[in-house]
Parts: structure tokens; sequence; C-alpha cells
């Protein structure tokens, strides 16, 4: 974990997070502007995006067209990288701050044997500690118990808008790793910029 206190960046780091990326000759960077339209009206083109990102990234994994091996290989990473991509900017949407004049942007970096996205979105201020106690827990708990614990909650809270399902099926059917990153975005800013990290070996 690194912190820095100073009085005009604040940094944080949990989790698996990489801050200089290793060199990745192919990647894509989606970059949206929150202050144009309402969050959640751009709720619609996240599976829009998320296919976009899966189906071009999938393509490199046909070296050779005639082995079933690599077809098989591109439907799992395809499936993976629509799935988390769609999360990750579900919950961009869902809490960071409406209207906010920062962009969202997600990053996707394909290397030989991983792929890591990144996403990027500001948050207020006041709301970081609650979200990195919630990260703390899902970093020192068993994903496994937690999921099905998160489950059960869902099931008694009919209409809660946080499940928090999304991550724990990262780390339970995908296997990934997960970081993040806290900065302050500007002086007497009241947003603070979060950069969510997934690592998912290939």
């Amino acid at each position: 974990m690194n912190t820095n206190t100073s009085n005009t960046a604040i940094q944080k780091i949990l989790g698996d997070f990489i801050q200089n990326l290793p060199p990745s000759q192919e990647y894509l960077i989606l970059s949206f502007s929150p202050g144009s339209i309402p969050l959640r009206q751009r709720w619609r083109n996240n599976c829009l995006s998320a296919d976009f990102l899966a189906d071009y990234l999938s393509t490199f994994f046909l070296s050779n067209e005639h082995q079933q091996v690599e077809w098989d290989k591109q439907a799992e990473v395809k499936g993976a990288v629509s799935y988390i991509a769609n999360e990750l900017l579900e919950n961009a949407m869902k809490y960071g701050v409406e209207m906010s004049p920062f962009p969202i942007s997600i990053q996707i970096h394909l290397n030989p044997d991983l792929i890591i996205f990144q996403l990027t979105n500001s948050v207020q201020v006041e709301q970081t500690l609650q979200f990195q106690e919630c990260i703390e827990t899902l970093l020192s708990g068993d994903p496994e118990e937690l999921y099905i614990a998160q489950l059960e909650k869902n099931a008694l809270e009919e209409y809660s808008e946080e499940s928090g399902l999304g991550l724990l099926t990262m780390l339970n059917d995908y296997g990934a790793r997960l970081g993040w990153k806290f900065e302050s975005l500007a002086q007497k800013s009241t947003e603070m910029a979060v950069t969510t990290m997934v690592q998912l070996r290939i």
C-alpha cells in the first residue's frame, strides 16, 4: 500500500495495482464525458461498448483458424472481456459523479498471457473512505464466502441497488486480480479519481 498525504495530491493504492504497465502492442481506450448527458442514460450503451472491446480483442486469438483450440480460446476470452468490461462500466455509471466535468475512461491492454483492464472515473471525496473500507473487506475475505453472503443479502434486500456481485464474480469465476488507485483530481476539488484495475490471465 502506498499513501501520499500531500495537500495537492492524495494517492492510495489497494490490492494488485500495477503503477507502470508493461509495454503492450495492442490496446484500446474508450472515453466518455459524464457532463454531456446524465450517467444513467448511458447504461444502455454499456453492453455495446463491452461487446465492441471483446470482439476486437478476441480476434487476436485466431492465430490458426484450423485449430479448434483457438476458437475455444477466442470464445472464452470474448466472454470474459465482455463481462468484465460491462461490470466496470456499470459500476462507473452507478457510483460515479453524475454530470462530472472529469471523463470516464476504460483501457484494455493485451499482453501475451495477460489482459489488463483499467477504468477511471470520479467519486465524491466524502465517499472514498467507505469505498476503501468495502475494498479492504473484499481483499481480506474469502471470495467464495463473500459471494454466498452477498447472494443472501440481495435476497433479503430485494430493491437494493448495491449488489457487489460483479467484482466477486471476477475473483471467483475468472480468477482475476483486482486493484485500485485513488488520486485527487485538482486542488479544492470535491471529486477524486478512482482507477480500478483488473488483471486477467489468458
